[in-house]
């Protein structure tokens, strides 16, 4: 067997010719990747030093995760140079290698192995300030995923003393809004405000115009998330109007030159075009919780658009960019399925499924629970109950405590819909423990009696009805919560119809019947079209049961025609779906045959 040559001086001028043309297959316009992987593999044919073979290595290594399907080749290649960097002291490669392979480990769901070799490497860092940041983040985000909050919060504290101890107010104030994300996330709503303070004075300290106005964007972000996530729509606008002109500056601002900067601040925390999709990911949130469904579609189409000018310039691989993308789909389905557009919610439902197949294992992980909770309302739309209720309590086992608390106001409907009142019993308590540990969730605790006047109302006890959703609107309407005003003003007018108060039961419907129309909520309209009509007929007034009537007849064909076209797609079958990855439908499609329902 003929011996591998060794690279010496002679040999040399081969090394660099080869890799020179390495680096220009990957540079060309389009780029080579074929060309460029096939010179570094021709470099590792000869025998190499030990830190070349390394640096080799890891070139080879990475080009494979970022641009081919070959993650075990990858990984393999990656592994080595790991190997090789740790005998011949090579920091450089130690570190690169480090963070590439801890992405490719994540790539395949294992976040232990990706742990392990980012502490190691951390520990290696500290007399390198860039990369001793970088990965400390980089391990951060692990923990995060597995919800280790805990440990992402203490490695964040480090950072920021860490960046202190180097005198850079920009990347301790990274830091620090990284921590409040994080207890945001883990809901330690009581910590934030210390670490939102110690940011802020971070940020007015700072020298460079482009860091200080895109930490600020981080910031205002941060504020408006957490009003939207405990229900305040309407005390969140001052900070969104702030954050939307916050990220209008950033974007018309050039990017700094950052060879003067501090060597520790050489990175930004996101790209500011992927920034700009945050901005419209949180206006949108607002745009849906105050039930404004055309607006949120507005603002998904233009995101969406931004995305894909992205992924036009080459950033399709972002894992970011891919989360980003579903929550915009997830947006969307959630304005049909209000808006009484099933048809497209089907359809969204099963391209969204279709993008987490597609994408990396944990995508798939994280984002689960969601593409369930959105088929189980789906199902709830189009009277499927018994598929909504498994879809829903599969959707429960791996979701937040917010989330799980959606659905278990979601689900109770379903039974109060079965008349299974025990079960509806048994969740509203649980939801009555999530409201008295968020009692600042305004969102939760208006939707929880909601759905304790609508059992009320199945019940007939229509005393207590009338007062949980009192308050139940009474808080909605305090904080521009659209949608779960329109649907409780509704259903009190219906308990008045019932208890034939005509003049409070038109108090209570027409206002409904209008934020329904702003919305718009065809579900709701139609609900309160067949209230007005029957109560105009026993009124004898005789032009406005005419005009409710029409409108009765319209909405009910409108929706009718929706689900019927809906329940005859084969993406309908996804209803089914409770085990695997999500299935391609080839079957024929089904037929249905239930009416549209008032309510």
């Amino acid at each position: 067997m003929a011996t591998p040559a060794v690279i010496t001086q002679e040999l040399s001028p081969i090394y660099a010719s080869l890799l020179g043309l390495a680096e220009k297959f990957r540079t060309t316009n389009p780029p080579n990747y074929k060309a460029c992987i096939q010179c570094l593999r021709s470099i590792l044919s000869f025998k190499l030093h030990p830190r070349l073979e390394a640096r080799t290595n890891y070139q080879l290594g990475s080009i494979l995760f970022k641009q081919t399907n070959n993650i075990d080749l990858a990984q393999r290649h990656l592994e080595t140079a790991w190997q090789l960097s740790q005998s011949v002291l090579d920091d450089s490669v130690i570190f690169e290698t480090a963070s590439t392979l801890a992405k490719l480990y994540i790539s395949q769901g294992n976040t232990e192995d990706s742990k392990a070799i980012l502490r190691t490497a951390i520990d290696r860092s500290g007399q390198f300030p860039y990369w001793h940041c970088l990965l400390l983040l980089q391990v951060s985000e692990n923990f995060i995923a597995d919800y280790q909050y805990d440990v992402a919060v203490q490695m964040l504290s480090i950072g920021s003393d860490f960046a202190a101890s180097h005198r850079s107010f920009y990347t301790q104030g990274l830091f620090l809004l990284s921590k409040a994300m994080v207890l945001l996330m883990g809901k330690k709503l009581d910590q934030i405000p210390t670490a939102m303070a110690a940011s802020a004075r971070c940020i007015e300290q700072m020298t460079s115009q482009y860091h200080r106005e895109s930490l600020r964007t981080f910031y205002l972000f941060l504020d408006v998330y957490q009003y939207l996530i405990t229900g305040k729509v309407k005390s969140c606008k001052p900070s969104l109007k702030q954050l939307q002109q916050t990220i209008q500056t950033l974007t018309n601002m050039p990017e700094e030159d950052t060879m003067n900067y501090n060597p520790i601040d050489k990175f930004h925390w996101m790209p500011k075009d992927q920034i700009c999709v945050v901005v419209y990911l949180v206006t949108i949130i607002h745009s849906l919780q105050a039930g404004c469904v055309e607006k949120a579609s507005k603002y998904t189409e233009k995101a969406l658009s931004h995305v894909n000018n992205l992924k036009a310039a080459g950033a399709v691989d972002s894992p970011l960019l891919k989360s980003m993308e579903l929550f915009l789909f997830e947006q969307v389905i959630q304005c049909k399925i209000i808006s009484g557009n099933q048809y497209e919610a089907i359809k969204g439902i099963m391209h969204a499924s279709n993008h987490v197949s597609q994408s990396a294992p944990r995508l798939f992980r994280t984002h689960s629970s969601q593409l369930h909770t959105l088929i189980g309302l789906y199902a709830m739309s189009m009277n499927c109950m018994d598929a909504a209720e498994a879809q829903f309590s599969l959707a429960i086992k791996s979701a937040d405590k917010e989330l799980a608390t959606f659905i278990r106001l979601n689900l109770a409907i379903c039974y109060l819909k079965m008349n299974r009142q025990a079960e509806v019993v048994s969740l509203l308590e649980k939801c009555d423990n999530h409201v008295a540990c968020n009692q600042d969730n305004q969102s939760v605790k208006a939707s929880t009696l909601y759905v304790k006047g609508l059992q009320a109302f199945f019940e007939r006890r229509y005393h207590d009805a009338k007062r949980v959703l009192r308050e139940s609107i009474k808080i909605a309407n305090g904080e521009e919560l659209n949608r779960l005003t329109a649907c409780g003003l509704v259903l009190l007018g219906h308990i008045f119809c019932d208890q034939s108060n005509s003049t409070e039961a038109l108090n209570m419907i027409n206002p409904a019947m209008q934020l329904a129309a702003k919305i718009p909520d065809n579900h709701v309209q139609l609900w309160a079209s067949f209230l007005l009509k029957g109560i105009y007929e026993k009124c004898g007034n005789q032009q406005s049961s005419i005009e409710y009537s029409s409108l009765y007849k319209q909405f009910s064909e409108l929706l009718l025609n929706d689900y019927l076209n809906a329940g005859g797609q084969p993406e309908h079958k996804l209803i089914e779906w409770l085990d695997g990855s999500p299935p391609v439908f080839t079957s024929q499609p089904i037929s249905t045959h239930q009416s549209a329902r008032p309510y």
